[in-house]
Formats: structure tokens, C-alpha cells, sequence
């Protein structure tokens, strides 16, 4: 299974989606080796939200990134394409407001939220550029995005490392803990194809974001970029 044969069918993502979403989150403590834990916690901190401020929280799978926000007692809408993965979010956390939604055409008014955030998620989304600009349309003049995906590491040498890893490792691992092989497949084609750094931060500009910024986490395995509204 190919990405660009899933990029031609949307909705074959989304199934592939909804075949993991059981036991997606502890699948994604055993590949990461705990560290997704961290990635989320800094993307966390990168929003930087407050109560009294709305945030979007896009592929946000079955609400593991959104529960933070609402324990804190931020108003935060759980979004997702996948139905499955949004159905085990709510018999997870019945009190979150969960939404079924496509990022290239999302289900909101404009200018309604104070800041849109999607970790690991953008990569599978089939236009990126569309969907950077429907984050824009749907944040308020002067709140921001803040994106946390995988990435390139800029050292060569931890470059092949985790290439390695990425390639031959994660999908052996994956095969263990996960009952669809080809999701996490797919994952690893998916991270290999995804722009570095500075390509994300170029998309992001072209979008209309300004400010972009970014910062690497484990040593570029992941990014964080931030950008906000003018």
C-alpha cells in the first residue's frame, strides 16, 4: 500500500484509520518508545492556552491531545476525519465535543478559534497547502497554529540512524503490536515523504501564516512549527 495510492482516495485513509483506532495510543507509546508523551506535552506549551480561549485541535485521533486542554479548563473541539477514532474519543471522554471533520474543508465558521494545533496528523492530510489555508480561515486575527509532526534530523548521523528505525524497525514493531501492519506501513512512507523544516515553514508563509517559526525535539525526529494570524 502506497502513499500516493492512498492520496488518491481520501477515504481509504480514513478507513485505515478507523481499523486502528482500538488500540491506536498504546501503539504509539511502543513505537515511540514513550516519547510521544513528550512531543505533545512541549506542543502543549507551544500553544500555550489559556482558559477562556478556544483551540482546535485537529487530527486529534480518539482526544488523548485534547484532554489536557479541557482538564485545564480550556474549551478545546476534538477534530478528527477518522469516525472510528472519534467514536472511541467519546466513549473515552464523553464531555469533550467531538467532531468528525476534513481539514481541507473544515466544519467552522471563520475566525472562531484562538488557536489551531495537529500533531502527526497533517502528513496525512491529501492537500497540505488547503489545509493550512482552512486553519487560517478558522483562527482569529492574531492567534496562531502550532504544528507538531515528523521531520529530518539535521545531524547525518542521527539522520540514518532513525532512518533505519523509521524503515525496517518500526514497521517489525508495529507488526507485533498493531493488528493492521499496512496503517503503520504507510506511516513510515509517510514521514520519508514529509518536507523538512524549512520546506513546512515555506508552506506555512504561503499560506498566509506569519511569524513562522520552529523548533526540533529529539534531535529533528520531530518539529515543532508555530506561526500566528496577521
Amino acid at each position: 500500500m502506497s502513499r500516493a495510492s492512498l492520496a488518491k482516495d481520501p477515504r481509504e485513509v480514513a478507513g485505515m484509520f478507523d481499523g486502528v483506532a482500538p488500540a491506536y495510543d498504546l501503539t504509539n507509546d511502543v513505537l515511540s518508545m514513550g516519547m510521544d508523551r513528550l512531543w505533545r506535552r512541549r506542543t502543549r506549551e507551544a500553544v500555550g492556552a489559556v482558559p477562556g480561549e478556544r483551540v482546535l485541535d485537529l487530527a486529534a485521533g480518539t482526544g488523548t491531545s485534547s484532554e489536557a486542554y479541557a482538564d485545564a479548563g480550556i474549551e478545546v473541539v476534538p477534530c478528527d476525519f477518522s469516525a472510528g477514532m472519534v467514536a472511541v474519543g467519546k466513549r473515552r471522554r464523553p464531555d469533550l465535543n467531538f467532531v468528525v471533520g476534513d481539514a481541507t474543508a473544515l466544519p467552522f465558521a471563520d475566525e472562531v478559534f484562538d488557536a489551531v494545533t495537529i500533531s502527526f496528523g497533517l502528513r496525512n492530510v491529501v492537500d497540505t497547502t488547503t489545509a493550512l489555508t482552512e486553519m487560517l480561515r478558522v483562527t482569529r486575527p492574531g492567534g496562531r497554529v502550532v504544528i507538531c509532526e515528523f521531520s529530518t534530523p539535521p545531524n547525518p548521523l542521527w539522520r540514518g540512524v532513525y532512518g533505519t528505525y523509521r524503515d525496517h524497525v518500526l514497521p517489525r514493531v508495529a507488526s507485533v503490536v498493531s493488528s493492521n501492519t499496512d496503517a503503520y506501513s504507510y506511516l513510515s512512507e509517510s514521514i520519508a515523504d514529509w518536507p523538512d523544516q524549512r520546506g513546512l515553514a515555506g508552506l506555512l508563509h504561503e499560506a498566509g501564516w506569519r511569524g513562522v517559526g520552529y523548533r526540533n525535539l529529539s534531535g529533528g525526529i520531530v518539529a515543532l512549527h508555530r506561526a500566528r494570524r496577521p
